[in-house]
């Protein structure tokens, strides 16, 4: 078919510079009013309050900064296994969470958390490093094994957290498959193909009371209304992605809001409710979040990357799925800015398996791909930044943490499923 000759080509694009755009977000995420115009600041201050803005600089050479700020390269590390035992705990507990008395209900609220479907477990992996990262002090591990790891009452707190965002995670996933009627995710049929919409759209439902009754457990109000708001933006974000009318589907400005929502809100906010219940300042609090965000966008750019490059068996779903459900991405946005005519193909829409076809052949002689590899590139070097703009440590676990949440910028960036 004509879109794997555009494939073979899309491989073949030589590099160059890219001016793209960068999203920058206020201390409250929910209110969200991004300026009209592109400006040199990440963030104007107005009447006395931070608000959103986009800038337009140079992003060149920016992939090889992350590393140039570390005056010496350490061993490589694994940011996975730097926390493999204590995802063990986790994943443990969530499986536990949510056994329910209905069986059928069980099932399919058990249907990605058990062994082998679990996904990547990348957010609980992010939210136990930076907790780590706080200067929170991890106990050594008692020689009884696992069951005897990190049992202080803060960590355990923290741990919470990784589960509920895991939770609203994958009921999102849940939810959002109904609607775009998927039925494959995590390389296995999805739960709507297996049981139906209804019993899916239950599980998710499910689950998010189950979050909720683990949320309320912390007696903590502020972090309480950050874990309600991703909730609140997940709903905005979905809304957004069904509702677009023809030049708001062409605006990269509109794109990178939904994506926020739908993306980059749990991860920030999550990385925040870490921070404030390790008793850290607002400022050292903003940086968890402006870590998450970042590394969310960043993962999300790579995401839209790979439903063009990626094959079914390596994303564990359809490649091509978000161009066949009508959903235009950044490669397309700036395949549009060097192909004006695309516009005309996506004002129609892709009903039609011609106006697909169409669009990726565009998208081919563009580069359409680099130029949203390299903006994931600058989000993964913000989200860096932020570590190293950290209070300075000199406790071993912590210092190896923060590499860990900067290795992970690289991983975010590099990955190919």
């Amino acid at each position: 078919m004509l879109f794997f000759r555009v494939f073979s080509r899309i491989s073949a694009i030589p590099r160059k510079n890219l001016f793209g755009f960068i999203l920058s977000r206020s201390a409250d995420p929910s209110q969200s009013v991004f300026s009209n115009q592109y400006v040199h600041s990440t963030i104007k201050v107005c009447s006395g309050r931070e608000t959103p803005s986009w800038s337009l600089p140079s992003l060149l050479g920016l992939g090889r900064q992350i590393h140039r700020s570390s005056s010496v390269i350490e061993e490589e590390l694994d940011p996975f296994s730097l926390v493999a035992d204590e995802l063990s705990l986790v994943a443990n507990r969530l499986r536990a969470m949510v056994v329910a008395e209905v069986p059928k209900l069980a099932s399919a609220a058990e249907y990605f958390f058990k062994l082998g479907v679990e996904g990547k477990r990348f957010r609980p992996t992010v939210l136990l490093l930076m907790a780590t990262a706080m200067n929170v002090h991890i106990p050594e591990p008692a020689a009884a094994g696992v069951g005897d790891f990190l049992t202080t009452e803060l960590r355990t707190r923290q741990q919470s957290i990784a589960e509920i965002t895991e939770m609203i995670h994958v009921a999102s996933l849940l939810h959002d498959d109904v609607l775009d009627d998927a039925d494959q995710r995590r390389g296995i049929s999805s739960l709507n193909a297996v049981m139906g919409n209804k019993l899916a759209v239950l599980a998710g439902d499910f689950m998010l009371s189950r979050a909720c009754v683990a949320l309320a457990a912390l007696k903590d109000t502020e972090v309480v209304s950050l874990l309600a708001t991703v909730v609140e933006n997940l709903v905005m974000g979905e809304t957004m992605q069904m509702n677009t009318s023809s030049e708001q589907r062409c605006s990269m400005e509109y794109y990178m809001q939904k994506t926020y929502y739908k993306t980059a809100s749990l991860i920030s906010n999550s990385c925040k409710a870490i921070a404030l219940l390790a008793g850290q300042t607002t400022e050292v609090a903003m940086l968890a979040f402006e870590y998450g965000k970042n590394l969310g966008l960043a993962f999300q750019l790579i995401d839209d990357v790979l439903d063009f490059t990626g094959t079914s068996a390596s994303l564990g779903k359809g490649s091509l799925s978000d161009i066949q459900l009508g959903i235009v991405t950044a490669p397309i946005l700036f395949a549009m800015e060097e192909f004006p005519q695309l516009h005309a193909v996506v004002y129609q829409g892709f009903d039609s398996p011609e106006n697909i076809d169409i669009a990726l052949e565009y998208l081919g002689k563009s580069h359409g791909i680099q130029r949203t590899r390299e903006l994931a590139m600058k989000h993964a070097n913000l989200a860096a930044t932020t570590i190293e703009s950290l209070p300075e440590s000199n406790d071993e676990r912590v210092i190896k943490s923060r590499r860990a949440l900067v290795e992970l910028t690289q991983r975010v960036i590099t990955r190919n499923k």
